[in-house]
């Protein structure tokens, strides 16, 4: 079905970065048309006026975990390794398919009401059918895979599996979603991190990524003590090093956080064209430090944003990411680093490098696959004008601000409420599912379980 957007400001994202005032969008098929002024509604059979809004690219979460998210608010005050080994780990394991579509659809239900079209996601090692239900059902367009742990200490029981069969449900998964509905979702592996997976698993990984053609998504160098840990177990090597001497570098791997990357770390990426994905709001809130983004992307290194989970973070919405990212790296390196043009491209065209879909989103130009979100600035906390469109977009403006998005040109929201989920079910079957699973969770420590 044909779409115009008229008569509002366009930030293209193209290679000039043009943004055109008072401008149109044309999609046709699902994909954009034509983009400038003065373009004509005949035959079109929907006409959105947009006028006194702002029409970006949607926008893109780089690194994410959406079977976490019901999960939020439960696991504060905490570092990584105990976070994970006390608090995520047993509650990723008590998850069965009810829940995680649960968690899944409260996960898309809110990137799309905060104007996200897209998401590289990591899930839990089972379950991973519903959130790619999920995402066909709202019509989100994922990349995602479930989570391979083969190795690693307090594991829960529910989250062991070996060398086999994590490979084996990685791979039964990608020939059931991978490229499906009309290539909107797609397969990613996802081992988890260096310290539950075996180099036999990763090495596999890297060996059945190419052959597939899929991207591999990651975590590395996140915390400090993680990182000490990876050396002891990797015979002294660094996170990277050692992903690099197992084949996990390369454009089509992407790893999120990169916070305590060695020099020799740095250029590594930078050689290899291996993405980054920045997460400062799940980093600071986890206490695991800042990562040197300006330094990478001055590098010419592709780095994206993205929330991680929201128990890391309580949040996943984009726009508080890139407030972050803006402002988080300034009494380091100064206030010029990190312009707002910078951080947009972050959170669209380095997102869509981040996910391998650079041909297909991103920006706003002709041929690209029609993810589009308006938003209105007009709010008292983004006025008066300013100068600059983007500044009020990247310092100012909320999730909350999003009117509509649109994902291969289907509207997923419309005048600010959710058009393919309903957004009192999806919060009822949250609260529902998330009390099941601590009653779950509290007969297995009465018992002795884990």
């Amino acid at each position: 079905m044909d779409l115009l957007l008229t008569g509002g400001t366009v930030v293209t994202m193209n290679r000039e970065r043009e943004v055109l005032v008072g401008a149109d969008v044309l999609v046709q098929d699902g994909r954009i048309a034509k983009v400038g002024r003065g373009l004509k509604a005949r035959g079109t059979r929907r006409v959105v006026d947009v006028a006194g809004k702002v029409v970006l690219p949607g926008l893109i979460h780089g690194h994410l975990h959406a079977c976490q998210t019901l999960f939020r608010g439960r696991a504060d005050g905490m570092e990584l390794l105990d976070w994970l080994r006390e608090r995520i780990w047993p509650f990723e394991a008590s998850h069965d398919a009810a829940s995680m579509r649960a968690s899944a659809d409260l996960t898309f239900a809110e990137l799309i009401r905060s104007g996200s079209t897209a998401a590289l996601d990591m899930g839990s090692v089972h379950h991973y059918d519903a959130v790619f239900e999920s995402a066909r059902d709202s019509g989100f367009r994922l990349v995602g895979g479930k989570a391979m742990m083969d190795a690693g200490a307090n594991v829960p029981d529910g989250l062991r599996e070996s060398t086999a069969e994590s490979l084996a449900h990685s791979l039964a998964l990608l020939e059931r979603w991978h490229g499906t509905h009309e290539g909107r979702l797609r397969y990613a592996f996802a081992p988890r991190f260096v310290l539950s997976c075996t180099p036999e698993l990763m090495r596999e990984v890297a060996k059945l990524s190419r052959e597939h053609n899929v991207r591999i998504h990651t975590h590395a160098s996140e915390n400090a003590k993680e990182t000490d840990a990876v050396r002891q177990y990797s015979g002294g090597r660094d996170n990277v090093d050692f992903f690099h001497t197992l084949g996990l570098t390369g454009r089509h791997v992407t790893l999120a956080h990169c916070v305590w990357l060695s020099a020799e770390e740095q250029e590594l990426i930078r050689e290899t064209h291996t993405v980054v994905c920045h997460c400062p709001g799940s980093n600071l809130k986890l206490a695991s430090g800042i990562a040197k983004v300006p330094e990478l992307l001055e590098a010419g290194v592709t780095v994206a944003l993205g929330s991680d989970g929201a128990p890391c973070n309580n949040t996943l919405d984009i726009f508080h990411e890139m407030r972050l990212a803006a402002v988080l790296h300034n009494p380091r390196v100064g206030p010029r680093a990190m312009t707002p043009l910078r951080v947009l491209e972050m959170a669209t065209l380095n997102g869509a490098r981040a996910l391998g879909l650079e041909d297909e989103v991103g920006s706003l130009e002709q041929g690209k696959r029609a993810d589009i979100t308006v938003v209105d600035v007009s709010g008292l906390h983004c006025g008066p004008s300013a100068e600059d469109i983007l500044a009020p977009l990247v310092h100012s403006a909320r999730g909350s601000d999003v009117t509509h998005v649109f994902i291969d040109g289907k509207p997923v929201l419309k005048d600010g409420v959710l058009t393919t989920l309903d957004a009192s079910s999806v919060m009822a079957s949250a609260k529902s599912n998330v009390e099941r699973i601590l009653r779950r969770r509290q007969r297995a420590r009465g018992s002795g379980g884990r």
